[in-house]
Order: structure tokens, then C-alpha cells, then sequence
């Protein structure tokens, strides 16, 4: 396995298991560390297949440290037993983030419910929920990362669209509870988003950068437009800047939908998303590091509910 200090280019770099979907949540570690990435953003079908406890393991055997844990969220049930159900697996998903060794699970709120055109009572019962969730989370040291999407999922996915949204939504809760991320995919496009990035890391609510490109045209299933960076239209030397500028230092997920680049070879594709990372991403980011999440200890089992 290559080590990578805090002096390495890539000291920062995670690979995100969705960019590798087809390989199991080992594969994609035992490729990031061969790579000599630091660090994995875990998503929950990965870790659910492989059980909790060993995907601990592998991890912690590998060296590395979790970014992050996607995902949590879709609370915008209206029923009382869709709320309930909400609840549950997100207090299963802040169980699974405390595990792993990562304070940060990424939240997709959620978008409207069958039927439903109330877009106003969605965005409400995301509050409600997350002040639900809120104390449950920072008894276990799990921060809720709220995360805006694209306009286009706001039916399905996430009836947040605006990182000024997800910061309000965020506001009543201490920063260490709740949060946000900076996805370059879904906020590229917003022309106040320098000013929300700042507003983020005045407020120490910035828990995480991910990078993609957006691809024209866009894939018949939307889901699947992103791209490598430098494929498509974002400007992410400008938009690294912004996150530098607020503060933040820690790590910089790659995440990418797309079937062609799942349909790839896996190292092949860790080797591209580096050297991309290098060249357009990496420059414009702080040098330093601020991780408060190494990964698990010898001991993380303990965490895991039993």
C-alpha cells in the first residue's frame, strides 16, 4: 500500500464508491489505497453488503479514513409511518457513520411525496425532521450534512436546490450537528453561490467538497450526467477557490454517476480521476489539512449497535 502524508498531493484526495459502482465496497478501498488516496466516502449499499463490521475492518486494515457516509435523508413523508420509517433508518445511518470512524453523513432530503405537488409542506417536514434527528446525532458525534441539488431532482430527490436553502435549513442547529456540502455537480450553476460558500465557512458548517463535471447532453436517466472533471463545463479552479477562501481543509470526494465510467476498468479509472484532481482541482485548495477523522481504531466494532 503507498502511504500519503499530509505533504502528498493527494493528501486530500477520496474516492467516493459510487464513481467505482460495480466494485464491492473491498475493491474500491483496496483500489484507492493501491492509488494511494488517503480516504473512501462510503455509500450505505456498499457498506450493507458487505455488514457493517467488516466493512470497519477493511477500512481500518487499509489505512485509510471515511470522509463521509452517503446516505441519510428522504424526510419529506407525509404519513406518520413514512415519517417513522425516516426516522428509523436515519438513526441507523448515524449509527453506521459513528462506526466507520467518519462525522459526517451526507443528507438527501428528499422530494415529494406521490402525489404531492406541496412543495412548501416538503421543505417543512425536512425542518421538522432534521430537529428530530439533530439530538440523536450529536449525542454520537455525527454531524447531518445537508446536501442541495440540482434543480432537476427537486420531484424525487431533494426539494432543496440552493446551498442558501440547505444553510437555512441548517441555521437553528449547531454547526457541529448540521451542516453542508458542496457538491460542484448540483451548485455550479448558482450565481450566489460564492457568497453562500463563504456564508458556510463563516458559520464552520462546511463538512464537505465533491467534485464532478457536468456532461452534455444530458443522460436520459438524469441521475447519470455527471462526468470527469474536466469533461464538461465547470469551472472548478474558481469554485475551489470560493471553498479555500471559507476555510476548508479537509477532503475532496470525487463522485460520479455515469454508466460509461462504471462500465470501465476501476484502476483505470482511479488513475484518471488523479490525474484530473491534480491538474484542475488540487491547485486552487489550501495545502494544508485539518482531519478529524482518522480511520477507525482497533477498537471501532465497539460503536456498532448491536
Amino acid at each position: 500500500m503507498t502511504t500519503t502524508t499530509s505533504a502528498s498531493p493527494l493528501s486530500r484526495l477520496s474516492l467516493n464508491t459510487a464513481t467505482t459502482k460495480r466494485w464491492t465496497l473491498k475493491e474500491a478501498v483496496d483500489g484507492a489505497a493501491r492509488a494511494g488516496l488517503p480516504a473512501v466516502g462510503l455509500w450505505r449499499d456498499r457498506v450493507a453488503e458487505a455488514g457493517l463490521s467488516t466493512a470497519v475492518r477493511v477500512v481500518r486494515d487499509a489505512g485509510l479514513r471515511v470522509s463521509s457516509l452517503c446516505r441519510g435523508g428522504f424526510l419529506t413523508a407525509r404519513d406518520p409511518e413514512g415519517r417513522r420509517a425516516a426516522l428509523d433508518d436515519n438513526r441507523a445511518a448515524i449509527d453506521e457513520a459513528a462506526a466507520l470512524g467518519t462525522s459526517e453523513l451526507i443528507m438527501v432530503v428528499g422530494g415529494l411525496p406521490q402525489g404531492s405537488r406541496d412543495i412548501v409542506g416538503a421543505r417543512q417536514r425536512v425542518a421538522e425532521l432534521v430537529a428530530d434527528l439533530a439530538p440523536y446525532a450529536a449525542e454520537r458525534r455525527v454531524r447531518l450534512v445537508l446536501e442541495p441539488l440540482h434543480p432537476m431532482y427537486c420531484a424525487d430527490r431533494a426539494v432543496i436546490s440552493t446551498l442558501r436553502q440547505a444553510l437555512d435549513l441548517a441555521a437553528p442547529h449547531e454547526p457541529q450537528v448540521v451542516g453542508v456540502v458542496v457538491d460542484t455537480f448540483h451548485v455550479w450553476w448558482d450565481p450566489g453561490l460564492e457568497t453562500e460558500i463563504a456564508r458556510a465557512g463563516a458559520g464552520g458548517r462546511l463538512a464537505c467538497y465533491q467534485v464532478s463535471d457536468w456532461n452534455l447532453p444530458i443522460a436520459p436517466d438524469a441521475l447519470l450526467s455527471r462526468g470527469m472533471m474536466g469533461d464538461g463545463y465547470i469551472d472548478f479552479d474558481t469554485i475551489g477557490r470560493w471553498v479555500s477562501e471559507a476555510g476548508y481543509t479537509g477532503d475532496v470526494e470525487v463522485e460520479i454517476f455515469n454508466e460509461d465510467i462504471w462500465a470501465a476498468d476501476g484502476h483505470e479509472v482511479i488513475a484518471t480521476l488523479v490525474d484530473r484532481y491534480l491538474d484542475l482541482v488540487a491547485p486552487s485548495l489550501l495545502p494544508t489539512t485539518n482531519h478529524e477523522n482518522p480511520a477507525p481504531s482497533a477498537d471501532s466494532d465497539t460503536l456498532i449497535p448491536q
